[in-house]
């Protein structure tokens, strides 16, 4: 079969953090025969090429090439691409790893749209990824229909006919950005560029020791250099105008203006700071216009004005006003209903511990010279955003604990003025309803199992925040049951560390409240077990009770309906005639009997048949099963002395 994908990975002293990387590649959906792997190693100093000349000489999908260090990802890109075989190429560091599905989708994706590019979504495991990019799927995208400029890094898959065709070809040597040059590049001169944004493709990792190369602190001089080279890609494939200067703005805003703001220039150490600034100042007066500037939101506004004027003193200032600046979420109710959860909350920015509050009903005026100082620089952000007020978003995200795969649910919002204390005064407020369907949350697939934390991230005035939904006081806290739902059991729980929403998926036994259920709520007769349980459906549900005594196990066909009363639901099944007899049977819940891996549910009660009917005991805790296994072992050492 003609190798269909190439995977690229320069590798440079990973040490452990490559094995995550190499189990992903080799767990590919892909046929074997279909991909190949080439490892390309720029002189490491540990024990990686031993490690990757073992696992090529097992496996033929690997092939690994040695070579000199040449200082950055560069050069070994550009040997991976010389030595690959396959249709497209993609690239892949060797401290980061796929979805099992990535090589698959991306390609027929890309297939299926005649893509030259192919963007898979990533998710950011301590690192930055795009988060409006990935929003929904573009099969065939430009820099003007959607904002692939937020995605410059190589971690994407290319048609090697069209990198021949226009011979593009990283920049090579110890130098910085040579992903941006190389991405803008292909952007611009692909025919298409397709985005596939409902499965996982990449997961971006942050190394425990801080070790990846994008998180070393660079010297300002060398790394502004190698970004007007990006700039040039920009010049060399656009028109002066509304594109080049939206192009422009995402280094302006990303690499510039995001640098000079808030906690994050605030923790740079002083005079690396200025000298950060002094470069930044020089490529702003150096290569944009007015038309750059004008497009950023209002907070970023400020900060490129104050950038473009030389004034550093009053963007650091600013800085310590927007540190202190965080959005807050705070539920205001939560439900099933139909199948679905609702989740509704409020958000709204505060500073020093209170909602911010603002005063000036007017603004939305360009910003035409630099603020004179912070005073006026903060009154008129104020304005600003209540002008645009309009066109503040409210989202929900969820997103799962275990590698950061997030997804944006639907949400209906309104926006609320709400008068304070202080005459002139308001607060700006959003009010929104999340829809989670457990069966389509996931880009309209099911949620997977795991833990996955409720992420509120609200767009208002210059400001994109993201928080955790934190509970209301415990008094007045929203609780819901676990439901099984699409054959999956969902516990919406508030988190013990952070007192925050999450959802537990197909994880949780003990903290689903079945121990509540009470043996004098249960009926049993010789063929029937009927139980109240404090779980949510939507309709009447099919699952197994499990019966076990004895070592042996019984199934008996159950129902889950809908309890009349609203309180939960009744769990009725009929009993198979082999329960009669002497045994006392422990009982379970079998929620989903037709999943691959059946979970069992253990319920307080067991059945025991006697002369006078069918009995229904407690079953005995854990707990105090291990206290009396401990008791009689105690017994046992005991008399043996």
């Amino acid at each position: 079969m003609p190798v269909k994908v190439s995977v690229i990975v320069p590798v440079y002293n990973p040490g452990a953090y490559i094995e995550d990387c190499i189990s992903s590649l080799l767990r590919q959906s892909l046929p074997p025969d279909a991909y190949e792997v080439i490892f390309v190693d720029d002189g490491s100093t540990d024990d990686t090429p031993g490690r990757l000349d073992e696992l090529a000489a097992e496996d033929p999908r690997v092939t690994v090439v040695h070579q000199e260090n040449s200082g950055w990802a560069g050069k070994p890109r550009n040997v991976g691409i010389a030595a690959s075989r396959g249709e497209y190429v993609m690239f892949v560091d060797n401290d980061d790893h796929l979805g099992d599905e990535a090589l698959e989708r991306m390609y027929d994706y890309g297939l299926a749209n005649g893509a030259d590019v192919v963007v898979g979504k990533m998710a950011g495991q301590g690192r930055g990824v795009p988060v409006e990019l990935f929003r929904r799927n573009h099969p065939r995208a430009t820099v003007e229909s959607a904002p692939l400029i937020d995605s410059l890094t190589p971690h994407k898959m290319f048609r090697r006919a069209f990198l021949d065709r226009i011979g593009l070809r990283f920049p090579e040597g110890r130098r910085r950005l040579e992903d941006h040059v190389f991405v803008t590049e292909a952007f611009l001169r692909a025919d298409n560029v397709s985005v596939l944004s409902d499965y996982v493709c990449y997961y971006h990792v942050r190394r425990d020791d801080d070790a990846n190369a994008g998180f070393q602190r660079f010297d300002p001089v060398g790394y502004y250099k190698n970004l007007r080279e990006a700039l040039d890609v920009v010049e060399r494939y656009t028109e002066p105008g509304p594109v080049r200067d939206r192009l422009f703005r995402r280094w302006l805003r990303v690499e510039m203006v995001e640098r000079m703001r808030g906690k994050r220039l605030l923790a740079m150490p002083p005079d690396y700071r200025r000298e950060l600034f002094r470069e930044i100042h020089s490529v702003v007066v150096e290569r944009f216009g007015p038309g750059v500037a004008a497009g950023l939101q209002p907070t970023q506004q400020v900060v490129a004005a104050l950038i473009a004027a030389d004034r550093y003193d009053d963007v650091e200032a600013f800085a310590e006003w927007e540190a202190g600046i965080v959005l807050k979420a705070v539920p205001e109710g939560i439900e099933w209903a139909d199948g679905t959860l609702r989740v509704s909350f409020a958000a709204e920015y505060h500073a020093g511990g209170a909602p911010l509050t603002f005063g000036a009903r007017g603004g939305g005026d360009p910003l035409q010279a630099p603020p004179k100082d912070v005073i006026e620089a903060i009154a008129w952000v104020g304005a600003d955003t209540v002008s645009r007020f309009g066109s503040a978003t409210a989202d929900l995200l969820l997103r799962r604990r275990s590698d950061a795969a997030q997804y944006f649910q639907p949400v209906q919002f309104t926006r609320e003025t709400v008068p304070t204390e202080d005459p002139g005064r308001f607060r700006l407020m959003l009010r929104a309803t999340a829809t989670v369907d457990p069966a389509a949350a996931a880009e309209g697939a099911p949620l997977a199992g795991g833990l996955w934390d409720a992420v509120v991230r609200v767009k208002l005035g210059g400001w994109t925040k993201e928080c955790r939904l934190a509970p209301a006081p415990r008094a007045e806290r929203p609780t819901v049951p676990a439901g099984v739902v699409a054959g999956r059991v969902v516990l919406p729980y508030w988190t013990a560390r952070h007192l925050s929403l999450a959802l537990d998926v197909d994880r949780a036994s003990r903290t689903l409240g079945l121990g509540r259920v009470a043996p004098e709520s249960v009926t049993a007769t010789d063929d029937r077990l009927s139980a109240p349980v404090p779980l949510y459906v939507p309709h009447p549900t099919d699952v197994l009770v499990r019966l076990t005594a004895r070592g042996r196990a019984l199934d008996a066909n159950g129902t889950l309906s809908p309890a009349p009363d609203g309180s939960g639901a009744l769990l009725t099944a009929a009993l198979p005639a082999l329960v009669m007899g002497g045994a006392t049977w422990r009982t379970a819940l079998v929620p989903a009997p037709d999943a691959a891996q059946q979970r069992l549910l253990a319920l307080p009660f067991a059945l025991r048949a006697g002369a006078h009917g069918m009995q229904v005991r407690r079953t005995p805790r854990p707990g105090v099963l291990r206290r009396l296994g401990r008791k009689a072992k105690a017994l046992l050492r005991a008399r043996r002395r």
